[in-house]
């Protein structure tokens, strides 16, 4: 992959460009938190962040639940570099999350905005880990071609909406809406309608 996540690019895209706007990464947290609440039926104690970028994140779950424990992934070693340290964050490609499992099953997992930018064989090779290493509610926010999504449109893969859910329901995930999928050990305990068709 010839693309830079970079300085320049985090202050282009989640700084100046408005896709890392705080009141709407609130939203999304908040969302991602309460659903994970809900059907683990306490406090969320655990999150990871695979694709983590700087770790943006941490802070608003920290907000909401002070006491989470948060670990997150990149393959961006500047963010590593910069905030590895003080986010823990740790330095990772997706695809080595094929072998990669650096904590027990979380209560919340996080891949936002990282996977239509894989290419197939990447996506492929790490995409298990998120039904293994996820003990509650996967965020997985992915846009597909047609979603008419702005942003980075660099090496955009333009696929669609199935080959995304049938990739993911093949590792017992199952879809709750707006991004988030229930972990395959948390799907028996679910109520039909709270699962869609």
């Amino acid at each position: 992959m010839d693309k830079q996540y970079d300085r320049a690019y985090f202050d282009r895209w989640y700084r100046r460009g408005g896709i890392g706007h705080a009141a709407r990464l609130a939203r999304k947290v908040a969302l991602a938190v309460a659903t994970a609440e809900y059907h683990l039926e306490r406090p969320l104690r655990s999150v990871l962040d695979i694709g983590c970028g700087e770790g943006a994140w941490r802070a608003p779950l920290r907000k909401l639940r002070p006491n989470v424990h948060y670990i997150g992934f990149d393959s961006s070693a500047y963010a590593i570099a910069r905030y590895g340290r003080s986010r823990n964050l740790h330095l990772a490609p997706f695809g080595e999350f094929q072998h990669l499992r650096p904590c027990p099953p979380v209560d919340l997992l996080i891949c936002s905005d990282v996977l239509h930018y894989l290419p197939t064989r990447e996506l492929d090779r790490g995409l298990p880990a998120l039904a293994d290493l996820c003990g509650g509610v996967a965020f997985i926010e992915v846009f597909t071609r047609g979603d008419g999504a702005e942003g980075d449109e660099h090496e955009f893969k333009q696929r669609s909406a199935a080959f995304y859910r049938e990739r993911l329901r093949a590792l017992g995930l199952h879809p709750l809406g707006s991004h988030c999928w229930l972990a395959p050990a948390r799907v028996p305990q679910a109520a039909a309608l709270e699962l869609p068709g």
